[in-house]
């Protein structure tokens, strides 16, 4: 394939005169490179020639790489993106066997991914998504962008001027009542919002009503021909004369109107999600499903095409394939695909005998070095091993190293010229015009970009640019440079072949168990930290099919010892840690 290959978008909308939102940097977006992806892993199989994917990746190359087959082919795009909230969230770590690990411990956090932003690089950051986010969506497709107060103005504006203005239909309320935010000195903040917006105007609409609740059932005392129950109603005719008619119950119920509401409140009732539910994951911003079928059977049909870029913990990929739709999803966080493979692997087992459903998917890797397990924990790590002092206080540089001022580059991926934008649109200029005018033959700025891999013309880009000013910039990729530094410790493990059966005799995850060390806690078992283990009997060398996958119940262990099949060729197991981390090996 070639990665070359550019996706132009000519059709951006033609209206003339409508209100436009303006940040620092802000920059077109009218075509994008092609990324290639990397099958990884696959369960179960395909439909009618079609198998659900999930790719691992930014969700901007991970686009990029699906304009060149589903351009203008997703039926409904529902996404659940950063709300510049201003917080880390972080995952509750259950240990098997002694129960839950706080993880807001300073000695024992699992951050899952940070929602902290400066506005310019949120507006572009979304600006960019949207666009691609256009251009995959089909004519009679819809949109469902879920946010709340922090930037649900900028984003509405943001969604007016890609998608346009006559493309809304709606703003949904989803009220989280007494169970919302606490705030200080504020309204109780209990509600979220989700905007919908449409490709076109022949999109698909299928009405939703709610369970019809008459309180006067016992009305309803007589019997007709066919068996239903009806009531006679008095009633008046034109004339003023009075006749009595047949009246029957409502069937179909009432309209779900754009309030959803919990369930103490007789509207339409989506609960957020107890801590007691069965649906929890684990996953920080887990919304229910119910929120998400009553989007899905309205605004598609069966055997459509749902996307979901912001895919978290998969609530969006396991509604539809419960409701028998086709899917797509992705997330750049490590833990939210694993998060996300394990709780479709039980839906599929659930929907085993119903053939009307696609419940075949396959794992991807879209661009991605395999190097971190999360983009946040990833920064914090390089600064630690790299020694830089960070910043307190929050601005365009990570840090300072030797008296240079550092910046952090993608850590999932190569770094890009398009990634320099946000830096040099918030540089500090009027402070290098002074040093300048001060010291002509010192460097304004001692840059330094750390990077894992980048573009071979980066540094010279950025000098070329700005080459009013006198700038030392060093790059330093990690991969190449700093291949010495030891980032995370790589688990280790025993597992050997026992006459016809597979025995994992011990699983060191040294991550995790550096991080229980400091907790204190006693683990008797290695199982007590493993959330899966998945056996391909005959791994191709590629692809990881695992037909063997143990994934116990929260309060049960994995088995360890496995019955090896007469057929079986070379073996490879992958065992999953509770930190979402897995370690592989062929046996």
């Amino acid at each position: 394939m070639d990665e070359k290959m550019q996706f132009d978008f000519l059709d951006e909308p033609t209206i003339k005169g409508f209100p436009e939102l303006r940040w620092t940097g802000k920059r077109p977006y009218r075509s994008t490179q092609y990324f290639p992806a990397q099958l990884k892993e696959q369960y179960g199989s395909d439909k009618d020639g079609w198998i659900n994917k999930i790719f691992w990746g930014d969700n901007l190359q991970v686009m990029s790489h699906l304009l060149k087959e589903f351009r203008g082919k997703v039926d409904l795009i529902y996404i659940d993106p950063p709300f510049d909230s201003k917080a880390d969230y972080k995952k509750k770590i259950e240990v098997r066997g002694i129960g839950r690990t706080n993880t807001d411990s300073s000695n024992f956090e699992e951050k899952q991914y940070g929602d902290i932003w400066n506005n310019d690089e949120y507006l572009q950051f979304m600006y960019e998504r949207l666009i691609i986010l256009r251009e995959l969506l089909s004519d009679t497709g819809s949109i469902y962008l879920h946010c709340d107060w922090h930037k649900n103005h900028h984003l509405r504006m943001l969604m007016d001027e890609v998608f346009g203005a006559d493309s809304f239909v709606s703003e949904v309320i989803w009220n989280k009542g007494f169970r919302g935010t606490e705030a200080k000195n504020n309204y109780q903040l209990s509600h979220d919002t989700i905007y919908f917006y449409t490709k076109g105007s022949n999109y698909t609409w299928n009405q939703q009503y709610e369970e019809y609740k008459d309180k006067n059932m016992s009305r309803y005392n007589k019997v007709d021909e066919d068996g239903n129950r009806y009531a006679l109603i008095k009633r008046r005719r034109t004339d003023g004369s009075v006749y009595y008619g047949k009246s029957y119950p409502k069937k179909e119920g009432k309209r779900i109107n754009d309030f959803f509401e919990i369930p103490y409140k007789d509207i339409c009732t989506v609960p957020i999600l107890a801590s007691t539910s069965s649906e929890r994951s684990g996953y920080p911003t887990q919304k229910p499903e119910e929120l998400l079928e009553i989007l899905i059977k309205t605004s598609s049909n069966p055997g459509d095409i749902v996307f979901d870029c912001f895919m978290g913990s998969g609530t969006t990929q396991n509604v539809a394939m419960k409701l028998g739709r086709k899917f797509i999803g992705a997330d750049i966080n490590l833990g939210a695909i694993q998060t996300t493979t394990k709780r479709l692997i039980k839906t599929a087992e659930e929907l085993k005998d119903e053939d009307d459903k696609y419940t075949g998917f396959e794992v991807y890797n879209v661009n991605n070095y395999d190097f971190f397990r999360n983009p946040i924990e990833a920064k914090e790590l390089l600064i630690e091993a790299l020694e830089i002092q960070p910043f307190t206080i929050k601005n365009i540089w990570d840090g300072e190293l030797d008296g240079r001022m550092v910046k952090i580059m993608p850590v999932n991926r190569i770094a890009t010229k398009a990634d320099l934008e946000s830096l040099k649109s918030n540089l500090p200029y009027q402070t290098y015009e002074k040093r300048s005018e001060e010291n002509p033959d010192q460097p304004v700025e001692k840059i330094t970009l750390v990077c894992m891999g980048h573009e071979p013309d980066l540094k010279a880009s950025l000098e070329a640019e700005l080459s009013k000013y006198k700038l030392d910039i060093e790059v330093v990729d990690i991969l190449r440079d700093k291949k010495e530094l030891e980032l995370k410790r790589e688990s280790e493990a025993e597992i050997v072949r026992e006459g016809d059966k597979l025995v994992i005799r011990s699983f060191y995850p040294l991550n995790l168990m550096q991080k229980l060390s400091l907790q204190r806690e006693y683990v008797e078992d290695w199982r007590q930290l493993v959330e899966s283990i998945m056996i391909d009997w005959n791994y191709d060398g590629v692809v990881l099919q695992p037909s063997k996958i143990d994934l116990p119940d929260k309060k049960e262990f994995v088995t360890g010892v496995y019955d090896i099949p007469e057929d079986a060729g070379n073996i490879k197991v992958k065992i999953t840690d509770l930190l979402s981390e897995s370690f592989e090996m062929e046996v």
